[in-house]
């Protein structure tokens, strides 16, 4: 039996590049100490509470993410929120979670098939029917009809 040490994962969202192409899959391999240490070393982490240093520790672990074979911190400060959680928890679960946690993880990102509704039925088109005024009862006048297109406004109104 080998040790797994590579995982493919896929994004809720996906990573978008400059030219507007969105990566959604990619590969994390397992950390080491030394990538958990050496952002540690980095000046512009300030301890093992600040934020970035999860961006640092990401892109040393995430191998690929889509067309992309180098990802940096660039990349991670890129993604989106949610997208960034998911390769917390991911990166957590790799690491730190059995592999039962692993396969209930992957197995909850996927997503369920649920039937499509039924279209609702059309309702039956009735004949309006009359309305009896009494003639002592005033009518207010018939309101105009709603505009169906947006009209300009006369350049005095505006």
């Amino acid at each position: 039996m080998t040790l797994r040490t590579r995982y493919e994962f896929t994004l809720p969202r996906g990573y978008v590049d400059r030219e507007g192409a969105v990566h959604r899959t990619g590969v994390m391999r397992l950390a080491t100490a030394r990538d958990e240490l050496e952002p540690l070393r980095d000046p512009t982490i300030t301890g093992p509470d600040d934020p970035r240093l999860t961006v640092v520790v990401l892109a040393r672990v995430v191998e690929r993410l889509g067309a992309l074979d180098l990802v940096t911190t660039h990349e991670i400060e890129g993604l989106f929120a949610a997208d960034l959680a998911y390769l917390q928890d991911f990166y957590g679960v790799i690491n730190f979670g059995t592999p039962d946690e692993f396969e209930q993880f992957v197995a909850a990102q996927q997503p369920t098939a649920t039937p499509a509704p039924p279209a609702p039925e059309p309702e039956p088109v009735h004949a309006p029917t009359p309305v009896q005024v009494p003639a002592a009862v005033d009518v207010e006048p018939a309101r105009p009809a709603r505009r169906s297109a947006i009209e300009e406004l006369p350049a005095e109104t505006r």
